[in-house]
């Protein structure tokens, strides 16, 4: 800082000048950069958002890819159950004719030895 004391005023005046001249250079807008990858950079966010979608539509590709997996599974799963279920049902019929099937054999052969015998 200046010694003010012993100065006159037209000193005063003049760092007053300076001053002011300083703090307006400072406010001064400054001249403006041009970006020189201005247009590759534009590309480059270009190709960027290209493989940001890319990869979305392959997620979303996927995702309904195991949607129809899990879908055709289950309904395989519900006919495997289906077909289980109509197994053990002819398994019992057939079961259920043979007993049948016995039952009428023995009451023949009980009539047929109930004739041998008179």
């Amino acid at each position: 800082m200046r010694d003010l004391k012993g100065s006159s005023h037209t000193d005063r005046q003049t760092a007053a000048a300076e001053a002011k001249a300083a703090l307006l250079a400072k406010l001064k807008p400054k001249p403006t950069v041009i970006d020189p990858l201005f247009a590759e950079r534009e590309a480059m966010k270009a190709d960027e958002l290209k493989a940001v979608r890319a990869a979305r539509e392959i997620e979303k590709a996927e995702a309904k890819q195991a949607a129809a997996d899990k879908a055709a599974a289950a309904q395989a799963a519900i006919e495997a159950d289906e077909e289980a279920a109509l197994a053990e049902k002819r398994g019992a019929r057939k079961e259920r004719k043979q007993l049948s099937k016995d039952e009428a054999k023995a009451k023949r052969d009980a009539k047929y030895a109930a004739r041998k015998a008179r």
